[in-house]
């Protein structure tokens, strides 16, 4: 059965179609042909604005993982032979600092469903029993209903296909922008990355793949999702960075001149 023909969440599948229709109508006047596109880029906008606690929760969470790196480290080094000693161990380290090894899990695991609820409303030819009207729309030549491999069998290939290439190309590029801005710095004391954790660091390259199989309402989907995620967590991360702060909470005074 497909979950998203449940009456249910047909209704908000359906609800967050309508939105996004109703978008499209209102920027034709201004964007055109574009229309389409503009509608994709505010929807996501909109719910990624609702989401951003999620994003200061996840924030916070990391800062505390990277404080408590070095205790954990030491905690493994004394208790590395005795497992059960060691999981004590930590627990206790984390009941004493207030937090758990799986902050900042809760809020991810709630959005997913309202994340794939948007994803299917750019991706569904079907929804709610009637067509998809957004997937028929076209912005400059490129219909918005084809994946990047499947536009040789949409008409002409030209100029859509540099509308999809532009597209994947700016996907990359963000996602190169992730891997060096977003990195945050290895805590002391902590053990030094592996080779493996620096081939995974290489996987979010995997979405540029994955928009190519997409189609183009999904790509833009991804692109505008993956530059707010980017520009959310650089911009909390200064924010929410205890070390900008003072002991007493208080922002860290500038150095004088």
């Amino acid at each position: 059965m497909d979950l998203f023909s449940w009456p249910p969440v047909a209704a908000l599948l359906d609800a967050a179609y309508r939105l996004v229709t109703g978008l499209s109508a209102a920027a034709e006047p201004i964007a055109g042909t574009a229309a389409g596109v503009v509608a994709v880029v505010v929807l996501t906008m909109l719910v990624r604005a609702l989401l951003l606690p999620v994003g200061v929760s996840q924030v916070r969470a990391e800062y505390t993982r990277r404080r408590l790196a070095p205790q954990i480290a030491a905690l493994q080094k004394k208790h590395g032979a005795n497992r059960e000693k060691l999981a004590e161990a930590t627990m206790e380290l984390y009941r004493s600092e207030r937090t758990s090894p799986f902050a900042g899990m809760l809020p991810l695991l709630v959005q997913i469903p309202v994340i794939s609820l948007v994803y299917a409303v750019f991706t569904h030819p079907m929804i709610a029993g009637h067509a998809n009207e957004l997937l028929g729309e076209r912005a400059f030549g490129a219909p918005l209903g084809t994946s990047f491999v499947g536009l040789t069998g949409a008409g002409p290939v030209w100029p859509a296909i540099a509308v999809y290439l532009g597209v994947l190309l700016l996907i990359a590029v963000v996602t190169t922008v992730s891997r060096r801005v977003l990195a945050l710095p290895q805590a002391e004391g902590s053990a030094s990355p592996t080779g493996l954790v620096r081939a995974l660091s290489f996987l979010p390259y995997v979405t540029v793949v994955f928009a190519a199989f997409v189609p183009l309402a999904a790509a833009v989907y991804i692109l505008t999702s993956t530059t707010w995620t980017v520009a959310e967590r650089w911009l909390l991360r200064r924010l929410l960075d205890p070390a900008r702060k003072g002991p007493a909470g208080t922002a860290r005074p500038s150095p004088s001149h």
